[in-house]
């Protein structure tokens, strides 16, 4: 072990003995101002983490005082805190979506006073129809899931309930400066009533037993509790698995893929086809009460960005988003995997494509190396995970894979070649990438077994003919949306 290890749990374990102990001041501050620039420091490191403080508790506790004090003792430009009123959820939205944008990426801290836990809070004590016990346990176990993603893609995840007791409470808003009274509206209570403050409690409960409770009536205990349980946060920065210990079970390549179909649509019968689905297409898309994002994977050339000029031929710009996914940036790659897509999901377009996406991560980035084995075996289930909880929120996930075959691949890449227009469509990488044109079919066929589900399955479109694929594309969408 290094000298450096050596000094960092020796560390670690001092500061675990002392949980309950007031520290001196200097010497904490000195401490904590030395982890958080080890954790900034790590970035881009095989320790690379980043920090999420989520603050909940009764009104007066202190939280405000804790996470000021905290801010006193580190280095407060690189210590960011998010403070917003809670939110009722919204049957529209997942209920990580109001905060995707704001998880901190590798190196970073972010104190969250408004998250997922105070809308849950909110929305069970203030919706006309009371959140029964088994549907508040359910959001509570997939936010949980949702942070071991996070927790899994090197974001950790620090959950603190500040409490306090009845009287004490009283007390100190009988003491309140009366200029703080607008920012003391938690979860829009009265706490002077005995019977809304004993609900917080036994709603609490139900989700706080994994979370850090600290006792606020002493005031400069509950300061240095906290930024004590921040510290060992801080300093817990381990080097992340590379490699599964069990052995990858690969699954059969399904039989469209390698033996797409050549039979070609007739010319005019394609035309009035195309016209009659394309109008349906852009009424149904336009008028369902759900949101529809429709994904495109596929091999090079197989016609995905023709298949999405023709469901949008009808519909007005201002009516979807499209977003081309290429390779990400560097700051993307600092956050988690998914976070490059949540944060593209956060308009109120009811409509959305994507050109390549989030299964880039067990296609070409398991087939590149870009990812590590570990990262990509385990993208199956937070795929699936993100996927179903958009179902859960009235959107429709419409999946295509379109195949050609090998040689048709060959002769759309030399046509791409010899048209003007078209130069800008074919690079060196395409055909490149020909070269492991069967280990993208392997993963293509680990993608369909682990990631078509019920609530969101893939469909394979396998054919040469072009006009043939389109019109299976759309007929496809209006089936999914049960329209056909």
């Amino acid at each position: 072990m290094s000298t450096e290890k050596t000094e960092k749990t020796e560390k670690t374990e001092k500061t675990a003995k002392t949980e309950n102990q007031l520290l001196d001041e200097a010497e904490l501050a000195l401490n904590l101002i030395e982890a958080q620039y080890f954790l900034k420091n790590s970035r881009d490191q095989k320790n690379a983490k980043s920090l999420v403080i989520l603050v909940n508790g009764i009104e007066l506790a202190g939280k405000g005082e804790s996470v000021k004090q905290l801010r006193e003792w580190v280095d407060p430009r690189y210590l960011r805190v998010k403070a917003d009123a809670p939110n009722i959820f919204k049957q529209n939205q997942t209920f990580w979506q109001p905060y995707a944008p704001f998880i901190p990426a590798e190196g970073q801290i972010m104190v969250m006073f408004g998250n997922w836990y105070s809308d849950l809070l909110i929305t069970a004590l203030h919706v006309s129809k009371p959140l029964d016990e088994t549907l508040f346990d359910a959001y509570v176990e997939d936010m949980r899931t949702f942070e071991q993603d996070l927790k899994n893609n090197h974001v950790d995840v620090v959950k603190v309930w500040f409490d306090l007791s009845w009287k004490s409470l009283q007390k100190r808003l009988d003491n309140m400066n009366p200029s703080e009274v607008h920012w003391h509206k938690l979860h829009g209570l009265d706490w002077r009533n005995k019977k809304q403050y004993d609900n917080v409690q036994k709603l609490r409960q139900r989700f706080t037993d994994d979370w850090i409770v600290i006792d606020c009536e002493d005031e400069k205990r509950r300061d240095q509790q906290f930024a004590q349980h921040i510290l060992r946060a801080l300093e817990h920065c381990p080097e992340h698995l590379s490699q599964n210990k069990t052995k990858w079970k690969q699954a059969t390549v399904p039989e469209p893929l390698l033996a797409p179909a050549n039979k070609a649509v007739n010319q005019d019968n394609y035309k009035a086809e195309f016209k009659k689905l394309s109008l349906k297409v852009a009424e149904v898309l336009r008028f369902d009460d759900r949101k529809a994002i429709i994904v495109f994977e596929g091999m090079d050339a197989a016609g995905k960005g023709g298949a999405i000029k023709r469901i949008v031929k009808n519909l007005d710009p201002r009516e979807y988003d499209i977003h081309t996914i290429a390779a990400p940036e560097k700051y993307e790659l600092r956050h988690p995997y998914l976070w490059r897509f949540w944060t593209k999901l956060q308009t109120d377009e009811d409509i959305t494509i994507f050109d390549r996406s989030w299964y880039g991560r067990v296609l070409v980035e398991r087939v590149e190396g870009f990812a590590n084995e570990v990262e990509w075996q385990r993208a199956y289930e937070e795929i699936n995970r993100f996927e179903k909880d958009l179902v859960n929120s009235q959107t429709v996930v419409i999946k295509f894979w379109l195949a050609i075959s090998k040689d048709e691949q060959e002769v759309r890449f030399k046509a791409r070649e010899e048209t003007p227009h078209k130069r800008f469509k074919i690079t060196a990488d395409d055909w490149r990438n020909r070269e492991k044109w069967d280990a993208y079919l392997d993963a293509a066929a680990d993608m369909f077994e682990r990631t078509s589900t019920v609530h969101a399955p893939w469909h394979i479109i396998a054919t040469n003919d072009k006009y043939m694929a389109r019109l299976e594309v759309l007929r496809t969408i209006l089936k999914q949306l049960r329209a056909d």
